[in-house]
């Protein structure tokens, strides 16, 4: 089955390939020729979701999904959040906003947060939502060398490694974004 994840993100294109499986074939934004910014403009997690897949849908005539995910810091009163890729402002950085974070926790002891992720997905013509959340906190300094965004700063509960520093397999299965995709192949197998 072939289906476009509606993104340019190689390495969540990789985490998505990894959990999804070789039953089917994730193509990207690039392979199926939109190199446009996708529109992000709403102030949720599950509107972003459904306007990048829609507007791939609609353009480009293919079944798709879109993900937005989010880190909720419970001593930010659940910010970032929606706002999470463009924290410190543009252009986005993964260090600045790792940075910026960092700063801004600095004295603050509660450093329990969340990631969560929506799926949005328009298949034959119907719209379909998964969400996956990954409790745990952040840490003082980065650890880990893997993934991307936040990762090397979030040890996810029951863990004593950040993201950063679990291996593909390992993150998918516990990570948020691992249990969208679940839920995701779950619906289209």
């Amino acid at each position: 089955m072939k289906i476009c994840f509606a993104t340019n993100n190689k390495k969540k294109i990789e985490e998505v390939k990894a959990a999804l499986g070789p039953n089917f074939t994730i193509v990207s934004l690039e392979e199926i020729g939109c190199h446009e910014e996708l529109p992000e403009t709403g102030d949720t997690l599950h509107h972003n979701a459904f306007e990048k897949a829609k507007y791939v849908h609609h353009h480009y005539g293919i079944d798709c999904f879109a993900d937005d995910t989010g880190l909720e810091v419970d001593a930010l009163n659940g910010a970032p959040g929606v706002y999470s890729g463009r924290f410190a402002g543009e252009p986005r950085s993964d260090e600045r906003n790792i940075e910026l974070l960092l700063k801004t926790l600095e004295n603050v002891d509660n450093r329990k947060a969340r990631f969560r992720t929506v799926i949005a997905l328009i298949f034959k013509g119907k719209e379909h939502s998964f969400e996956g959340i990954a409790e745990g906190e952040i840490l003082k300094e980065k650890s880990g060398y893997g993934g991307f965004g936040y990762d090397p700063i979030f040890k996810p509960s029951g863990f004593d490694k950040t993201f950063a520093e679990l291996s593909l397999d390992e993150k998918n299965k516990i990570s948020h974004r691992g249990k969208a995709v679940q839920a995701l192949a779950l619906f289209l197998k």
